[in-house]
């Protein structure tokens, strides 16, 4: 749900979900945010699945793509959607502020949505406006909204992007743990890695993606736009975030493609991609979303090691992954990923717990389980406690160990004997069981 989620759905969100599908197809059966989830529990899976709405998303039913402000009717209606997601079982209200068309709400509009949600305790979670140069004033929005709206507050995924802004990470942290001693319920969470991953939507304007899918790939196609585009991705974000500009195009490294004709390009940086096709990197970015007619998945070179310690010091701070769960077989062999999606969590307390004591154990355990239901509003899950859902993992602190790497991400992490899930092993001994007792867990709104 970061950003946009799987429902509500109008009848074109529907079209748009079903054309902008890549290797992993499906048929849309739903639509509202309850019914996907429920979709996935009938299904069968073996993780259970919640998610938050996300702020774009009740945009998208009342406003399409367009880059303006709701109305008062507008907006009531939107705060009508999120209520009702709520619920309907949803844990909060999620924004992604550097993506269209989240990118183009106002503070007083992500107030209202949270004002909607925390009446059913939801929790609000944001990828801030800015993670580079912007940083410390995006986090100033996103307090602002936390006080104004009376809600609780998670920073999605905490960094500081581009070299030049890695000092900024610190002075983040002052403020956030000012806000939290001034009582604010604000918490943050991290991967752990100096990489992001996000799509080509990242290294371009808003402004070209006004209109959504269709309509950025028409206006890259317009040789007026794109000489415009490519002025701005070569150059300093002002108003807007600029993967292209804090990653530098040998920091950008292609990973998700639709195209079996482009497949092959999988594993290249941009710049690499640009001597090939003999255009610059940035033209190449460009061709990239044409030719293939997709977003691109990416991952970005951009944060610093030392600030991944600083923010895995922190005891307010929890372990994500960002990264949708695949399985290294069948359909998602034709795309890579980032290794975040395996090995995330058995990094931190491998690497950064055991080996370099960024961290003590017992208290890291609560940021990946307990602290994380607390957040979430969940009152039966997270501890090892009678009464509690057996959602259990049993591994061996001195084996723990994440195995994925950039270049070759699929690895399992090892040291993990046992999942439990709902009381049922669904990992024994290492190997999977093949048990799909996951449930659709709702959020305290339910």
């Amino acid at each position: 749900g970061e950003g946009e989620s799987m429902g509500p759905l109008t009848d074109e969100m529907k079209r748009e979900l079903k054309d902008r599908q890549g290797d992993i197809q499906y048929d849309v059966e739903w639509t509202s945010l309850a019914g996907y989830l429920q979709f996935l529990e009938d299904k069968g899976v073996s993780c259970n699945v919640g998610s938050f709405i996300g702020a774009a998303t009740p945009r998208i039913n009342v406003l399409g793509y367009e880059d303006r402000a709701p109305n008062a009717e507008e907006l009531e209606k939107m705060c009508e959607i999120v209520e009702q997601a709520m619920r309907e079982g949803a844990m909060g209200l999620a924004s992604s502020l550097i993506y269209a068309p989240g990118f183009y709400a106002e503070t007083d509009e992500l107030t209202a949505l949270c004002k909607a949600a925390a009446k059913h305790n939801g929790l609000y979670c944001s990828h801030l406006r800015s993670e580079s140069y912007g940083l410390l004033e995006s986090l100033d929005e996103f307090l602002t909204v936390v006080r104004q709206s009376g809600i609780r507050g998670e920073i999605y995924h905490l960094k500081a992007a581009g070299r030049d802004n890695w000092p900024k990470l610190a002075q983040a942290i002052e403020k956030i743990e000012q806000a939290r001693a001034e009582g604010l319920t604000v918490t943050a969470d991290v991967y752990t890695y100096t990489a992001a991953s996000t799509g080509l939507n990242g290294s371009m304007p808003p402004w070209v993606q006004e209109g959504g899918h269709d309509q950025w790939v028409a206006n890259l196609k317009d040789p007026k736009i794109r000489k415009r585009v490519l002025n701005e991705m070569n150059r300093k974000g002002e108003n807007w975030e600029n993967w292209f500009d804090l990653s530098g195009a040998d920091g950008c490294l292609v990973v998700g493609i639709k195209q079996d004709s482009l497949k092959p390009l999988t594993g290249k940086t941009l710049t690499e991609i640009g001597e090939l096709w003999g255009v610059s990197p940035a033209e190449a970015a460009i061709d990239l979303v044409v030719k293939d007619d997709s977003r691109i998945q990416m991952v970005y070179f951009a944060m610093s090691e030392d600030n991944i310690r600083l923010k895995l010091s922190k005891s307010w701070v929890g372990i994500c992954s960002d990264m949708e769960s695949s399985a290294p077989e069948g359909v998602f062999l034709k795309a890579s990923t980032h290794p975040r999606a395996y090995g995330s969590f058995a990094r931190f307390l491998g690497r950064y717990v055991r080996d370099e004591k960024v961290a003590p154990l017992e208290p890291a355990i609560p940021r990946m389980s307990g602290m994380t239901c607390q957040a979430l509003g969940l009152t039966d899950r997270g501890l090892l406690k009678a009464g509690y859902y057996a959602d259990i993992v049993v591994f061996d602190p001195d084996k723990i160990q994440d195995n994925a790497t950039f270049e070759q991400p699929m690895q399992f992490a090892t040291g993990v004997g046992h999942v439990l899930v709902n009381g049922t092993p669904v990992v024994t001994d290492g190997e999977h069981t093949g048990a799909t007792p996951g449930q659709f867990v709702r959020g305290p709104g339910y």
